[in-house]
């Protein structure tokens, strides 16, 4: 009987592996949809919900560059963002988080183009930054 059931189980885990390496072979063979698309609706990116610069800044950057945006070194560098000259030119910060750079990850795939420039110039007027010339959508949209 300890047989029989054992067999029977294997059966399946090897009918079950097959039923999805079958579908992963479908999917592959189709070519990537629009998350608009009807055949696409399950791949839908993630998108960040944060209404402004201050809240995408708490909730998205402050991981890595700390809450004061003074930045921090341990299982990586992530550099301050406090008195940055390199923040002077606002597309400079649009590039990084639109591409990303070294460690950090292209994050403006996530965002609107209205929060990408929300949040550089959360950036670019706090911690100590006093770069008034704000970063427009339209800016945004031309560097993506």
């Amino acid at each position: 009987m300890k047989i029989q059931h054992l067999t029977l189980t294997v059966a399946a885990t090897i009918a079950l592996g097959a039923m999805a390496a079958s579908a992963l072979a479908q999917s592959a063979a189709r070519p990537a949809a629009n998350p608009g698309d009807a055949d696409g609706a399950f791949v839908v990116p993630y998108k960040f919900s944060e209404p402004d610069g201050e809240k995408l800044y708490r909730r998205v950057c402050a991981g890595c560059h700390m809450p004061d945006a003074k930045g921090a070194v341990g299982a990586g560098f992530y550099p301050a963002l406090t008195k940055n000259p390199k923040l002077a030119a606002g597309g400079y910060p649009v590039y990084v988080v639109m591409k990303g750079l070294n460690g950090m990850p292209a994050i403006g795939g996530m965002m609107s183009d209205q929060q990408v420039a929300d949040v550089v110039n959360y950036v670019r007027t706090h911690f100590g930054n006093k770069y008034k010339d704000a970063v427009t959508a339209a800016d945004v949209k031309a560097a993506r």
